[in-house]
């Protein structure tokens, strides 16, 4: 198999995993440090580098996990207060081996737009789903919860021009790969010019 073709198989088989279909098998963690080192060769423009993470492993993942679902109650007025939506934060981590946060440290250089920022950080991203799939680690990008509220981003002293972009899940998971779809297809997608 030649590079193109593991690239290949890597991506076509990378898929979602919810945290409860993880079966609490703990990663080492040298291997969430090897995806992070994946993640920091993402593309930047003028290398302003601006993916950060914040890691969770062992009872610090359930500490998140019940710091998270408090501040979802901490903020929600009562008549909009759902306790499942509380006891699904609180248990997200239950079978989790760690969990990542990640967000967008916004550069000084105000010619850098900050949708470029937030691409790399993404790119950043989707190196960690790519290195995590050919680890068999499974993994959930959610951005579900506080990630795009404020007071998560209070909690963790993130300045206001910066950009929560996600809460990684990583654990394994027992199920084989269900089989991927896409609902357009790839031809309505491109315009070809020659």
């Amino acid at each position: 198999m030649n590079n193109f073709e593991t690239l290949q198989r890597i991506i076509l088989n990378r898929r979602s995993n919810k945290p409860v279909l993880m079966n609490g098998k703990k990663i080492d963690d040298s291997l969430v440090q090897q995806l992070l080192e994946l993640a920091d060769w993402a593309p930047t423009h003028g290398h302003t580098e601006p993916w950060r993470f914040i890691v969770f492993s062992d009872d610090a993942v359930t500490g998140f996990c019940k710091t998270h679902a408090d501040l979802y109650k901490s903020i929600t007025p009562e008549e909009k207060f759902n306790t499942a939506t509380f006891e699904k934060l609180l248990h997200m981590g239950d079978k989790v081996s760690h969990a990542v946060i990640v967000y967008c440290k916004r550069g000084d250089n105000p010619k850098i737009p900050v949708l470029e920022e937030i691409a790399a950080t993404s790119a950043a991203i989707e190196n960690i789903l790519l290195g995590a799939e050919a680890l068999d680690i499974a993994v959930l990008w959610s951005t579900g919860g506080l990630v795009h509220n404020s007071a998560l981003k209070r909690h963790f002293n993130l300045r206001e021009e910066d950009t929560m972009m996600a809460l990684l899940y990583l654990g394994y998971v027992d199920e084989t790969v269900k089989e991927g779809k896409r609902i357009v297809p790839l031809e309505e997608k491109i315009v070809w010019n020659k």
